[in-house]
């Protein structure tokens, strides 16, 4: 720590904690998030919260058919729906992510960035 205080610089904030961790969260708590340099489309954003409304809605029928007791082949059924919409929307997301956030890092000098892409890559593989 320097004399006059604790080490500041343009990625950290106080005592060398990076600037995310210090931020706060909507309900006042530390959120070690990262934000896009650039936003969704409203186009893209309203269809992403549509489709997760729809898998909300289908794992809540999952789980009233649970509590119903009903017969395990249809809550498998039920549940593959709802798997394959959040494959759809991770698709959806990915895709942005690609077209947005990654050019703009390479295009930013950080090609480091074509390592996260393929781990999450990996991560959609499985």
């Amino acid at each position: 720590m320097a004399q006059g205080g604790p080490l500041v610089d343009g990625n950290t904030g106080t005592a060398g904690k990076p600037k995310a961790a210090e931020s706060s969260s909507r309900d006042g708590t530390a959120c070690p998030c990262r934000h896009k340099d650039t936003p969704r489309s409203e186009e893209l954003q309203a269809d992403l919260q549509k489709r997760l409304n729809r898998v909300i809605g289908q794992l809540g029928g999952v789980k009233a058919m649970l509590d119903d007791n009903r017969y395990c082949g249809d809550v498998l059924v039920q549940l593959a729906a709802a798997e394959s919409a959040v494959r759809s929307i991770s698709s959806r997301l990915l895709q942005n992510h690609l077209e947005t956030c990654v050019v703009e890092q390479i295009q930013r000098g950080n090609v480091e960035v074509v390592d996260e892409v393929m781990q999450l890559m990996r991560k959609f593989s499985r």
